[in-house]
């Protein structure tokens, strides 16, 4: 079976990167090209009720628990979407993945974001993105964007996104090759062509349809 490519796109509420996902799948479909786009967490039926819970359960899970049921939202994701996309030789475009699991719960909650990266591997079954790219925003105008708090991570503090811009910031930095940093203020055309810079060479030279 042909193998396909994934990558995923990240960083702070209000950043631009489901726009870029649309945006990235309209352009490689013009190609010819065969993509998947998904959301973490979501994108199943059993995906879609635990994003109920992460974003609008009351009371709110505790940490441990917010961990957990993103990883379970996305192993459900990676078993009905991503690796059969990925063995059909299709190219899958996720809205938020892992990362956001070791950012958000780690770098921000305290929880140790090696173990949230060990526990990610067998929510993945060992299936990570080839490029992550987080779209680099100030806090302020992501809170700009995003307007009014509506879920449970969007009514936290500034001061909570701050050590998650950082957490992205310092992965990317330990991770260079992996995951990328794109200055996500600029305008929406030229942070495409940004990514798809890199995504670019990678789709033609792997002839994907």
């Amino acid at each position: 079976m042909s193998k396909g490519f994934f990558f995923s796109l990240d960083g702070l509420d209000g950043c631009g990167k489901s726009t870029q996902v649309r945006r990235l799948e309209s352009r490689l479909k013009k190609m010819g090209k065969q993509v998947v786009t998904c959301a973490d967490p979501g994108g199943t039926a059993i995906g879609k009720q635990l994003r109920q819970i992460l974003l609008h359960g009351e009371p709110r899970p505790g940490t441990r628990c917010q961990a957990l049921l993103f990883m379970a939202s996305r192993a459900q994701l990676v078993d009905e979407i991503i690796q059969p996309a990925l063995a059909a030789g299709k190219i899958v475009l996720a809205d938020r993945f892992l990362l956001a699991n070791v950012v958000y719960q780690g770098h921000a909650s305290g929880l140790d974001p090696d173990l949230l990266w060990q526990t990610g591997k067998l929510s993945t079954g060992g299936i990570l993105p080839s490029l992550t790219f987080v779209l680099d925003i100030p806090v302020p105008l992501a809170r700009k964007r995003t307007g009014s708090p509506s879920d449970n991570m969007e009514s936290l503090p500034d001061s909570f996104f701050a050590k998650v811009r950082q957490g992205f910031l310092l992965e990317a930095k330990n991770q260079p090759e992996s995951i990328l940093v794109v200055d996500g203020w600029r305008g929406e055309a030229e942070v495409e062509e940004e990514i798809f810079s890199h995504i670019g060479p990678m789709v033609a030279a792997g002839d994907l349809c």
